[in-house]
């Protein structure tokens, strides 16, 4: 493997200089720069980020789906802001849930007033089901 170029002046005069926290760290024979690469960060899988935003769109608080996915709440925010995520319209009143399994979900299904007089979404959790419904009318 050929060792990266220096981040300071682009220059190919490096030297291995030692290990840090596991990482290796290079010596930049030109302007005696030091540094690592790798930087060892945390990855989020994309379907957790995926869920995150349509639970978010959905009208589910940071919080509830920090305790849902078990992303912290600041990850989803962050996201919200990095794909310019707008927020849902307040229509003065709140969705609830509920996390099913697949049989439970069949028989909710099956129930022939299951949707009347309000919305439902479903959407995939995991090995689960979470049911996100809302009333349409006050009455």
């Amino acid at each position: 493997m050929q060792n990266p170029p220096c981040p300071q002046c682009q220059s190919r005069a490096i030297v291995k200089s030692g290990v840090v926290k596991e990482r290796q760290r290079f010596h930049c024979k030109d302007c005696r720069y030091y540094f690592t690469v790798n930087k060892a960060g945390k990855r989020i899988d994309s379907y957790y980020v995926t869920k995150a935003l349509q639970l978010y769109i959905e009208g589910v608080s940071y919080r509830e789906i920090e305790r849902l996915l078990g992303v912290s709440h600041v990850s989803v925010m962050n996201w919200v802001k990095q794909y310019k995520v707008k927020p849902p319209e307040q229509y003065g009143y709140h969705p609830t849930y509920r996390i099913v399994n697949h049989k439970e979900l069949l028989e909710i299904l099956a129930r022939p007033d299951s949707l009347k007089g309000s919305g439902m979404i479903i959407t995939e959790l995991g090995d689960k089901f979470m049911l996100i419904h809302w009333e349409r009318f006050k009455k």
